[in-house]
């Protein structure tokens, strides 16, 4: 099964959202079948197959998640990281102030669901291939 090294050395290629497709042929190649993420710390689970999970830490200092979602910000927000404009840190931010506490990707459906707090899914994206 995959490590969370493993994954670490293929998020350390990531420099925008422009990377995310690529990223996410390498961490399937792992064995990565789903993933995760929290946005108030970055932890992120990671399952594979035969209910391997495996956790990576978060940080230690921690994003105040809006309680209020703002879709139509966050999808411009989403648009501008993306294309590039934005690193992973200041996506984080944008995330926590429209009020996106997690998002989940499946591997098998090349999706990415963006979900409030109380657990509604706020934007399912197509992940482009590469």
């Amino acid at each position: 099964m995959f490590t969370i090294p493993q994954i670490k050395e293929a998020h350390s290629k990531v420099k925008s959202g422009a990377d995310f497709p690529r990223y996410m042929q390498d961490i399937i190649a792992l064995g990565v079948t789903s993933f995760e993420t929290f946005v108030f710390d970055n932890h992120t689970n990671y399952y594979g197959e035969d209910d391997f999970k495996i956790a990576s830490t978060g940080f230690t200092a921690t994003l105040t998640v809006m309680d209020k979602s703002d879709i139509e910000q966050f999808k411009l927000d989403l648009k501008s990281h993306q294309q590039g404009h934005t690193d992973y840190g200041t996506f984080l931010q944008d995330c926590a102030k429209s009020g996106i506490e997690k998002w989940i990707v499946v591997m098998a459906k090349m999706t990415c669901t963006y979900y409030d707090k109380n657990g509604n899914a706020l934007l399912v994206e197509t992940i482009p291939a590469v």
